[in-house]
């Protein structure tokens, strides 16, 4: 079966990310899509993994998720999503799902649903950022940096193809010869399309898109680029914190770092704020960066 590539719209996200075929009670069968080549995209698993857990849940708050990636998926099969039950306590309740094709365990994810308490005491950091208004998108920052560049028009064709997330990046980097600069940036992102108000979408989507760039910042203090071919890069886990309500068809602010970065693997941090300010979720992610045992000189022509 040959993979079928996700498009460019954004309606074909959201119908990949929350369309199931139910197997039983608490199994579901997902599509997978070719999204960054024939591996699985992590944040894909993420986001349909999340949701299968939340089609278990009635009217209860999802609070945090944690996944758990033990091998990559070919994305020339479905996915398989079985869902356990662990708590079903009146204020917590508890998800474990287990992502698999074949004997193949992908994601092993547990999610946690409570209601929150009103009374207790708030805050959170605020961003000063340009707005997503005053910024170029992220394709047409890349069509610029790649305008004087002797490239293969595949190659150029495949690094400006249609992405169903809208992203303003603040300090964009050029995608062949990125620089050394700070492991810190910042990312203006939402969803192409209206969605309905059903919050279990708004966090599948906004989990896929957590996982979209933020392995990348841990190459920025290396002056990497992520195509070049002698870099192997993974997702080796991710998790996230939902701290209120938000909708991802309106503008968020994905604050990204990368505090250390040693043995093979760097540590990710992410802060995503509503355009009012409220941090609306957190991210944290180990992935694997390493050169390739047998190295290929060059980036991918």
């Amino acid at each position: 079966m040959k993979a079928t590539r996700i498009s460019g719209h954004p309606e074909d996200l959201v119908a990949l990310l929350s369309r199931f075929e139910q197997q039983g009670s608490d199994e579901f069968l997902g599509e997978s899509r070719n999204i960054v080549g024939q591996r699985v995209f992590g944040g894909q698993v993420l986001g349909q993994a999340l949701f299968a857990a939340a089609l278990t849940v009635e009217k209860v708050p999802l609070c945090a998720i944690k996944g758990q990636f033990l091998s990559g998926g070919d994305t020339s099969f479905p996915i398989t999503y079985s869902v356990t039950r662990g708590s079903d306590a009146d204020r917590l309740i508890s998800r474990r799902v287990i992502a698999s094709q074949g004997a193949s365990i992908l994601l092993d994810f547990s999610a946690i649903f409570r209601f929150p308490d009103d009374d207790s005491p708030r805050h959170s950091l605020p961003q000063e950022i340009p707005a997503p208004e005053e910024l170029e998108t992220e394709r047409e920052s890349m069509r610029r940096f790649l305008e004087q560049e002797r490239i293969s028009e595949n190659f150029k064709t495949a690094l400006l193809r249609p992405n169903p997330l809208e992203v303003r990046p603040v300090d964009p980097l050029h995608p062949l010869r990125p620089g050394k600069s700070s492991p810190c940036t910042h990312a203006w992102l939402r969803i192409g399309c209206s969605l309905p108000d059903d919050p279990r979408l708004h966090q599948a989507l906004l989990a896929y898109a957590s996982d979209y760039s933020l392995l990348n910042v841990a190459l920025r203090p290396h002056g990497l680029a992520h195509v070049d071919r002698t870099l192997q890069t993974a997702s080796l886990d991710h998790a996230m914190w939902f701290h209120g309500s938000f909708r991802f068809d309106e503008w968020l602010l994905y604050a990204m770092d990368s505090p250390i970065a040693s043995g093979g693997r760097a540590f990710t941090r992410g802060r995503i704020f509503s355009r009012d300010g409220r941090l609306i979720a957190s991210v944290a992610q180990e992935g694997l960066i390493r050169r390739h045992l047998k190295t290929v000189s060059g980036l991918h022509p």
